[in-house]
Order: C-alpha cells, then sequence, then structure tokens
C-alpha cells in the first residue's frame, strides 16, 4: 500500500498533452490492461480492463471510477470505489524546451504493493507518450 509518484517527458505542447488526457475515451490508449473507458453522467465513467490475476482465469472486468478535469493547473483526478481506496492525479506542466512538457503521475493504492505499481505507472506513462506523441505526427 502507499504513494507512488513518476514524471515523464513528452515531446508536445502542454495545451495538447492536457486536451488529450482530458478526453476519457483516449483512456484505453495509455492505460495497460484498459480495452474501453465510457463518459457517463458528471464525473463518472465507466471502465472496462482485462485482468490476469494470480490463481484465478483471465477475464473482462467492468466497474464504475471517477474522472476530474480541473482546467486550472493543467490536471485530472480519479479513483475508483472500493476497499482498496485507488485515487491518483495527473499534471501536466510546460516543458524547459519549447513543444516538450512535464507529465507526473501520482498514485494512491491500499491494494498493491511495490515494484508491481511503479511497473504500472512506468507502463501508462510511457504508453502515454508514444500514444501522444505519434497522434502529433
Amino acid at each position: 500500500m502507499g504513494d507512488y509518484s513518476d514524471s515523464i517527458t513528452v515531446h508536445v505542447p502542454s495545451d495538447r498533452l492536457f486536451a488529450y488526457l482530458s478526453d476519457v475515451q483516449h483512456l484505453p490508449s495509455y492505460m495497460p490492461r484498459l480495452t474501453s473507458a465510457r463518459p457517463q453522467e458528471g464525473d463518472k465513467v465507466t471502465v472496462t480492463a482485462h485482468i490476469d490475476p494470480p490463481g484465478a482465469p483471465e477475464r473482462d472486468v467492468t466497474s464504475e471510477a471517477w474522472l476530474r478535469v480541473r482546467e486550472e493547473g493543467k490536471s485530472l483526478e480519479w479513483g475508483a470505489p472500493g476497499s482498496h481506496d485507488y485515487h491518483g492525479r495527473l499534471h501536466v506542466e510546460d516543458g524547459e524546451e519549447d513543444g516538450t512538457c512535464r507529465l507526473t503521475v501520482e498514485l494512491h493504492t491500499e491494494h498493491t504493493e511495490g515494484e508491481q505499481v511503479g511497473q504500472g505507472i512506468q507502463e501508462a506513462l510511457n504508453g502515454l507518450k508514444r500514444s501522444v506523441e505519434s497522434a502529433e505526427r
């Protein structure tokens, strides 16, 4: 359990990255195992993920989550109900070079520990970087 954080430089302007992140339907393009994300009323989102839990069969699961877009400060906050207290924040800042930005992910969970969470964050950051940079080409 705990708090995790990591960052990556993305070679697109911060406004463009934030606009990409703000579109809920882009979530499956960069979130590992997520296969669909459908916006609902308000800040609610229905997500489906393909999971392969240890000791159990592979399967698709659908659940409700929430996503809040914060225009001021270019951040997104998200979470999912349940006992694991899963929530996080994405924050976009202008980069040191023109046409780049810095994306930081902060995550809190009571469910999974250590290396597995860090790897998941890295997968999401790298997937997002590939996805948004290739959309710019």
